[in-house]
């Protein structure tokens, strides 16, 4: 996580966008008391809304949580692809 005024904000304006991105950091503007802004890349934003899509629903909650639990005790299986 990266924080920057907003005077510091517009004068590096590209570099820290560029870190956003490339590094998939996520940029904290302070702009004064109590107020801030977030700044991530449209890859980690997409990922971000997917998994709270995902934990959107009890359901979906539970079974990830399966999922997880049954690969953490080994019983998971690998599938090959099937080329067309």
């Amino acid at each position: 996580m990266i924080t920057a005024t907003i005077s510091d904000f517009r004068k590096g304006i590209k570099s820290y966008l560029d870190k956003v991105v490339q590094n998939f950091e996520t940029l904290i503007i302070n702009r004064g008391k109590d107020e801030a802004i977030v700044v991530m890349s449209l890859e980690e934003y997409n990922a971000l809304m997917a998994t709270n899509h995902e934990l959107s629903s009890r359901k979906n909650e539970r079974r990830l949580d399966a999922a997880i639990e049954k690969f953490r005790n080994g019983k998971s299986f690998t599938k090959d692809l099937i080329e067309e």
